[in-house]
């Protein structure tokens, strides 16, 4: 499903190349789950961008469902984002203004979806990750692991068949931590979709099928 082959991110700063990721060779099949551990600054986020569409890798090969993600223009690149790819972010990215509801259904709403059957869609989803009683309550109403879970929500909404978590526990104390963990692998076992997990935290990264740690741009097994 997923295939990185000798993938290279460079950024040009103060007349200088800053080396983010370096050789990177990756594959991951259809429904794995598979988690990627470093420190802030190992290039985990950059390399999530990639395969996410968000970024643009410098060199080698970045395969997704049989999308060469570097050979897509813009628009090609936001339909694979949209159809194929649920994120999930540290710093949630939920819009303040909106109800948890609101917040899930948001992205049918940019796929055309009518109300009725998005606002059926999120309500599902809620109550899929527990948050039956918070379905009208705003991200200032929820504490960070509710918030959380929000965002997964929002995530699974297209029904991806990828979903990239980037430091999904970071802002949350270990036992909230735990729960999110447990939510992330009950989507990979219980969906079956194909998930990516980078995480600071090696307990966290533990909870994966197969474990890799990224260090200075460089993938280590």
């Amino acid at each position: 499903m997923i295939s990185l082959q000798n993938v290279a991110k460079t950024y040009r700063m103060g007349g200088e190349d800053i080396f983010a990721l370096r050789g990177i060779d990756l594959n991951i099949l259809d429904g794995e789950f598979i988690s990627i551990a470093g420190p802030s600054g190992s290039g985990k986020s950059t390399l999530l961008n990639i395969i996410g569409g968000l970024d643009r890798a410098t060199e080698g090969e970045v395969l997704v469902n049989n999308n060469h993600l570097n050979a897509l223009s813009d628009r090609e690149i936001s339909g694979y984002r949209n159809q194929s790819i649920g994120f999930i972010f540290q710093m949630f990215n939920l819009e303040p203004s909106l109800s948890a509801l609101q917040n899930v259904a948001l992205p049918l709403l940019f796929s055309g979806v009518g109300k009725r059957k998005r606002q059926k869609i999120a309500k599902d989803l809620l109550v899929w990750v527990g948050l039956s009683d918070r379905i009208k309550h705003k991200p200032q109403e929820l504490s960070g692991g509710q918030r959380q879970r929000v965002a997964i929500a929002r995530a699974l909404i297209n029904r991806p068949q990828i979903i990239l978590a980037d430091e999904p526990t970071g802002n949350l104390d270990s036992a909230t931590s735990q729960y999110i963990l447990e939510i992330l692998s009950g989507i990979n076992r219980q969906l079956g979709v194909t998930l990516l997990l980078v995480t600071h935290d090696p307990e966290a990264a533990g909870i994966a099928n197969r474990a890799y740690k990224l260090q200075d741009g460089q993938l280590i097994t």
